[in-house]
């Protein structure tokens, strides 16, 4: 049974940081593409950043500059590094992680979410 938990959420000052962490555990074989994305209030949940096995990264242009994403492939851990965040980057987010697991079925698989407030 595979699970992804998020932490490092809360509430921070315009133009403040935050850094959020996502741990995968369980029995896995192995883990492709890592990645966050967020749901604001009234919106669609939408792409953040990606990370490859082999560190490529891919960030939407909203966040590009501002957000960091990496990863730790020995404790299967996805992070976000967040700066000079703003209002609109307040909503719910989320880690998510495409996993091989023993049976080598690859599935999509979705953490909690973990809310981000921003204050002006």
């Amino acid at each position: 049974q595979v699970q992804l938990v998020e932490s490092g959420g809360g509430l921070v000052q315009a133009g403040g940081s935050l850094r959020l962490s996502c741990a995968a555990s369980g029995i896995i074989f192995s883990i492709n593409d890592m990645g966050w994305y967020r749901q604001a209030p009234g919106k669609q949940r939408e792409f953040l950043a990606t990370i490859t096995s082999g560190g490529r990264t891919n960030y939407a242009d909203s966040v590009k500059g501002r957000f960091t994403i990496s990863r730790d492939n020995a404790w299967n851990t996805v992070y976000l590094q967040m700066n000079s965040l703003a209002p609109e980057d307040t909503g719910v987010y989320y880690c998510n992680a495409n996993i091989v697991r023993v049976d080598l079925r690859e599935f999509d698989y979705w953490g909690q979410g973990t809310q981000v407030t921003v204050s002006s």
